[in-house]
Parts: C-alpha cells; structure tokens; sequence
C-alpha cells in the first residue's frame, strides 16, 4: 500500500499529535530552549493531562501557566494531577483552541501534525503582541522563518518573519546547505526520541518512515544532497516495500 494509505489506518488523534503525551524531560528540554521564567505567562495549546503546566510553574517558576484542550477527559486528569500535586496559579480551560484568548501570552507551546489546525491557528497568533515566542515540534509555523532550532523544537517569535519559499524554509529548519542522509536519519532520530511513546520497540519503524520523509521533501525542494539516490535511501524504500508492504517512492517529483 501506499504511504498515505497506511497513514489513513492510524487513529486520526494520533496524526494530529492531539493525545500524543510529550514526555517530562522533553518538556523541560522545551523550556530551557524557550528560555522560560519567571515573568513568562505560558500556554500549552492542546495540554493533555497537564504534566507542562505543573512543569512550568513548578520547576520554571512561570507567573502562571494556563492549559487548553476540548478533551474533557484531558482537562479532567489534568485537575486532578495538579490538585494532588497542590500546585497553583495554573488555569486549565475546557475549549477549540482556535477560540483561545490569548492575550496575555508570552510562550505558546503549540504541537499539532495537522496542517489545517496550524493553518486556522495562524490568524490568532498573527495578532499576538510583539516578542510573544511560539514553540513548535518538527516544523515552523506555515509560511514562516524560524528565529531559534534546536531540532525537533522550533521557536518563532512575533512579529514573524514571513517566507512563501518552502526551500528557504526547510534550510533554516535543518541548518545545512543541503540534506543528505545521514543528517535526515540524525533529524528523525531526535523527533522520535523527543515525543516519547508506549511502545519503544517500534522506534526503528517510525525513523525509517520519518529519515525517508524528510529526504524525499528535500530531494522535491531541490535542498538533497547530490543528484542520484543515495543507496541508504534505497535500501530503507525497499525494507518498508518489501517487510512491511508501505510504497513510498512514488512522492518522489
């Protein structure tokens, strides 16, 4: 089967990154790259169970952390872990993160696979005040530069600096002239360790499909290094044709 079918047999929560739970110590390695403290007002878009929130104010000592999901399982876990802890200034809010208030914001942690999420989400961030950071995992903000990488974490800050040059974008992401593979394979490792999941024996799978992605985005944007196929990239092609029956050479433009 082809790659998007595949995709299109996973949970759709799971694609979005809705329900996907960033581990602690990923969280505190996204604080210390916001650089958050203690006159931040910090926002987690889509806070699950609200270990970030506890994090911030707790270990970060923020001036209040404030946590949005419109998963009433979620925001009910997250009370009940944050009473226990006893842990205060923390607000969690039941609610479409497209209608979010997000005025007094200084940090916004915002991770979602889902590009129409991201798309809708733009016109709320683009009338943030001025110095408002913005942290991504895996890609930047559509249609924009990245002011800080520390690969998967993507910092942009508002006022935003625009691009419509996917290529440009990528390369600022990346921090190369051009991606070969051994730069995708270390990239897709750094994401799959960063998310974290249940089940790490599957991590090798899921660096396979993320290394290949992100070459063959390279390889379409012009920004892979050389012109032929490296034998690497051809190799894992026909592992995930041949062990798993997952197609992926046909995105190739």
């Amino acid at each position: 089967m082809k790659i998007e079918e595949y995709l299109s047999t996973l949970p759709s929560n799971i694609l979005s990154g809705e329900e996907i739970q960033i581990p602690p110590d990923s969280i505190r390695e996204i604080f210390r790259f916001a650089e958050l403290g203690e006159n931040d007002v910090f926002y987690h878009l889509g806070c699950g169970e609200g270990a970030s929130l506890s994090i911030a104010r707790h270990e970060f000592n923020v001036k209040s952390a404030i946590g949005i999901d419109n998963s009433k399982k979620m925001i009910d876990n997250a009370k009940k872990s944050i009473e226990d802890n006893n842990i205060s200034d923390i607000k969690l809010i039941e609610q479409d993160i497209l209608e979010a208030d997000l005025s007094d914001a200084s940090v916004i942690l915002c991770w979602f696979m889902d590009p129409d999420i991201m798309e809708n989400m733009m016109k709320r961030f683009e009338k943030l005040r001025d110095g408002v950071k913005v942290i991504t995992i895996w890609a930047p903000l559509p249609g924009c530069l990245p002011q800080k990488v520390d690969f998967p974490y993507i910092m942009n800050e508002t006022p935003f600096v625009e691009t419509d040059d996917l290529k440009k974008q990528l390369l600022a992401v990346f921090e190369t002239e051009c991606i070969g593979f051994v730069t995708a394979w270390e990239f897709a490792e750094r994401y799959t360790k960063s998310i974290g999941r249940d089940n790490p024996q599957n991590d090798r799978f899921l660096v396979i499909i993320q290394a290949l992605t992100i070459w063959i985005n390279a390889k379409n944007l012009g920004v892979a290094c050389g012109e032929e196929m490296p034998e690497s990239i051809r190799s894992y092609i026909a592992i995930l044709k041949e062990y798993f029956d997952i197609e992926i050479e046909h995105l190739l433009k």
